[in-house]
Formats: C-alpha cells, sequence, structure tokens
C-alpha cells in the first residue's frame, strides 16, 4: 500500500520540487546511515510526505547538505534533514516490513519472506524504541488480516484499520496538534487502502484474493462509487490538513493532496477505461 502519497510534479514551480527532492534525498541518506542499504531499500515518497509535513508544522532546525547515491553516483544531490527525519525513516522501515508480511500472507512469495527477513532485526530495533506505536499498529495489522480472511464486505470497516494505523504514525507529539494530526493521518490512511483495491481489483479477483470492492466491482456504477468514496476520504483528510499552522512548504503538501494523491488514480482509471473500449469495439 505505497506509492499513492506523490506530488504532481507537472504542477509545481520548480523550486518547490527542488525543496521536496532534498527531504527525499535527506530521508534516503538516513536511512543508509540508521539500516544501512536494505532499509534504504524501503525509501518511499509517502514518508517523505510525512517528513515535510511536520518539518512544516514544527518548523525544526533544518540543515542543508549535499550527497551522491548509487543511482546517481556522478552527481551531487541537495539534501535536508532535521529531528524528523530520524523519525520518518524509522516509520518507513516499520511499515515497509508490516507490507512484506501481508505481501507474504497473501501470495507466499518466496522473495517476499527473504525480504522480511532482511527487515526483522532493523524493526525490532524501531520496535524497541516506539513500544507502545508498534503494539497499537501490529494489532490493528492483525485485525485487519482477519477481517480479510472472513471476507468482511463493509468497506468503511476495512479501510478504517489502515486508516488507523496511519493515524498512529501521523502522531508526531502529544500535543494540541495530536488530534488534528490523527484524523488527518486516518483519512489519508483510508484513501491508500481503497486506492490500493481500487488498483488490484481486477488481478484480485483473477487470483480469488480479498479485495473489499470485489462485491461493487460487478455493479454498473463501480467507477463512479470508488471515486465518490476516494474524493470524500480526500474532502475529510484536506479538511483536517488546512486547520493546521503551517506556512512553510505549503505548496508543495497542497500540491499532494489536493493533485499528487490522484495521478495513480487517473492513470488506472485511464487504463480501464481504454481496456474497457477494447473490448466493447471487439464485441460489435
Amino acid at each position: 500500500m505505497f506509492g499513492y502519497i506523490l506530488v504532481n510534479k507537472s504542477e509545481m514551480k520548480f523550486k518547490d520540487y527542488d525543496s521536496y527532492r532534498s527531504f527525499y534525498c535527506g530521508l534516503c541518506r538516513e536511512l543508509k546511515q540508521e539500516y544501512g542499504i536494505f532499509g534504504q531499500a524501503t525509501l518511499s515518497y509517502d514518508m517523505t510526505f510525512l517528513l515535510v509535513l511536520l518539518t512544516g508544522l514544527y518548523e525544526p532546525q533544518t540543515e542543508r547538505g549535499s550527497c551522491k547515491c548509487v543511482a546517481h553516483p556522478f552527481e551531487k544531490h541537495i539534501t535536508q534533514t532535521n529531528e524528523i527525519t530520524r523519525y520518518a525513516a524509522d516509520m518507513n522501515v516499520l511499515l515497509t516490513y508490516l507490507k512484506y508480511q501481508d505481501d507474504w500472507a497473501d501470495d507466499r512469495q518466496y522473495k517476499k519472506y527473504i525480504s522480511i527477513k532482511l527487515l526483522e532485526s532493523k524493526y525490532q530495533k524501531i520496535e524497541l524504541k516506539y513500544q507502545e506505536k508498534a503494539e497499537r499498529i501490529s494489532a490493528l495489522l492483525n485485525q485487519l488480516y482477519e477481517y480479510e480472511k472472513a471476507q468482511e464486505e463493509d468497506i468503511d470497516i476495512m479501510s478504517g484499520f489502515f486508516g488507523e494505523i496511519m493515524a498512529e504514525i501521523f502522531i508526531y507529539r502529544q500535543d494540541e496538534w495530536k488530534d488534528t494530526l490523527y484524523r488527518m493521518g486516518f483519512y489519508l490512511g483510508k484513501f491508500v487502502y481503497l486506492m490500493d483495491a481500487y488498483e488490484d481489483i481486477e488481478e484480485d479477483l483473477k487470483k480469488s484474493l480479498y479485495n473489499p470492492f470485489r462485491k461493487m466491482y460487478n455493479s454498473g456504477s463501480f467507477e463512479e462509487e470508488c471515486q465518490q468514496i476516494l474524493t470524500m476520504m480526500m474532502a475529510e483528510c484536506s479538511r483536517e490538513f488546512e486547520k493546521l499552522p503551517i506556512l512553510e512548504h505549503i505548496d508543495i503538501l497542497r500540491n499532494v493532496l489536493y493533485s499528487g494523491v490522484w495521478c495513480r488514480y487517473d492513470v488506472v482509471s485511464q487504463k480501464r477505461r481504454e481496456r474497457q473500449e477494447k473490448a466493447d469495439a471487439g464485441s460489435i
């Protein structure tokens, strides 16, 4: 369930994209320093968004630097790091480890099992550091698995589990903003869970895997209903976001919430329409 909290680069100013990229590269460097190359491989845009969000809210002292990486060995990249970078790196590894467990439970591919083992000691380190948070997230994930096994059809219940997981991750401090961050993470998590289900519906049905949209898929209004549900989730998420007193990096954050999160949706829905048009043309 990664890869949906993106920027829409085509609608960003160059300076904003450069700033966003510097946080991404800073997170990448932090992952490598703390968890090695296997930790670095977990790097995601999702936690980069969280890093920029919390940086904009709490305004910690941020250091600028530069680094080279395996992907770009001959070119230095600007980095921005602060105290929140480590938290985002920890949450990145935690979520990736749990995702591998989810994938392993789904398809039993051996490479997923290997990935779990490679990250296991790193996850255990994070689990000790954030014991209460890790226990809460693990319990929610186990509930999600159990309800999936039971073929639960209520999409609000199912997306709510992942919403609670993201909500836990969004809370960085127990302060006046924790409730707003919790609700923002909750609705964004629900969106991510449902967007993942929307994208995978055909493949899941083919493989007889659980998908909360399986009953809705054969209805004539599947696309319209999904779009409406996803729009409602992002509307609630954005409403909570606008309550936060953020000025720094505000254009980057709004780009993600109002445009970037829909990039994958647009690609998936367009491909689905094209397949349907070909199928309709072939039946004539």
